[in-house]
């Protein structure tokens, strides 16, 4: 985790959906769950995470969104990424109630992942910068089992969810109509997704929003220099963050979260 990923067991490949290429690095086989990295980037600990997917029977799609891939988040080069996301059009930074724009591509992922790897349907997990985005996501039927870890937007209101109310409202109503569930991760003393956020997903969600936050006991305190640094708080549950020995609340939330998919999405095999 202390050296750069070549991503080599991944196939890169450039997809363009709705006039707009960006580079996917796939792997796996099985039903799709699209893997969504956090900021800065998709570093080591994403593409764990990502082949712990793949392992547990799928295929995954972690798009490239920001970021150098496979690199170790460094402090300057990860404050950089981080500025020119939040003045990228791509993105919503600071929208309380607007969704980002970067969620209508991912969609047009999802329903492509569909079309390639069958199945009932498709999963998909963000993190940090993108936790809101799978949400959103959940706006294309394809979508079947989205996860929200440490979502962090809008980075200036702690109760706001980045999601237009009419888009939240139908998120709720296929939920409900539907009989499907969002997960959702934090630590509990996380500066960037706290309390407050968790609460305004529960009201607007209802009992379909199941929330999980983890004691910040639980966080690895050996992290990569822009989450010692910059982060500066328990904050990614299922990467940097987690602690990869048995019984670590971190890795009993990881486990769920690949029972979530393969209870889903079909398939899958269950990590131990």
């Amino acid at each position: 985790m202390n050296h750069d990923d070549p991503l080599n067991d991944f196939e890169p490949r450039s997809i363009t959906l709705d006039g707009i290429t960006k580079v996917v690095h796939v792997t796996g086989t099985g039903p799709a769950v699209i893997v969504m990295t956090e900021m800065p980037g998709i570093s080591p600990h994403v593409a764990r995470f990502s082949r712990w997917v793949r392992d547990a029977g799928f295929t995954v799609y972690m798009p490239s969104l920001f970021g150098r891939d496979g690199a170790v988040p460094g402090v300057e080069e990860g404050i950089a990424t981080f500025k020119r996301a939040c003045v990228s059009a791509e993105f919503r930074a600071f929208a309380s109630n607007e969704s980002s724009p970067v969620t209508q591509w991912l969609r047009a992922l999802a329903r492509l992942a569909h079309e390639e790897c069958g199945g009932p349907g498709v999963g998909a997990i963000g993190m940090c910068f993108t936790g809101n985005f799978a949400l959103s996501m959940m706006l294309e039927p394809a979508m079947l089992a989205p996860v929200v870890c440490q979502p962090s937007l809008p980075m200036d209101n702690p109760a706001g969810m980045n999601m237009a109310p009419d888009e939240l409202a139908a998120v709720r109503a296929r939920l409900e109509r539907e009989d499907l569930t969002v997960m959702a991760y934090r630590f509990d003393g996380d500066k960037h997704c706290r309390a407050e956020r968790f609460a305004a997903f529960a009201e607007a969600l209802g009992p379909r929003f199941v929330a999980r936050v983890l004691p910040d006991s639980a966080a690895n305190p050996n992290t990569p220099p822009f989450f010692d640094k910059v982060v500066a708080s328990p904050h990614s549950v299922v990467t940097a963050h987690l602690i990869d020995e048995a019984g670590q609340p971190t890795v009993a939330a990881r486990n769920e979260i690949l029972s979530f998919f393969a209870q889903r999405l079909g398939e899958g095999r269950t990590q131990q």
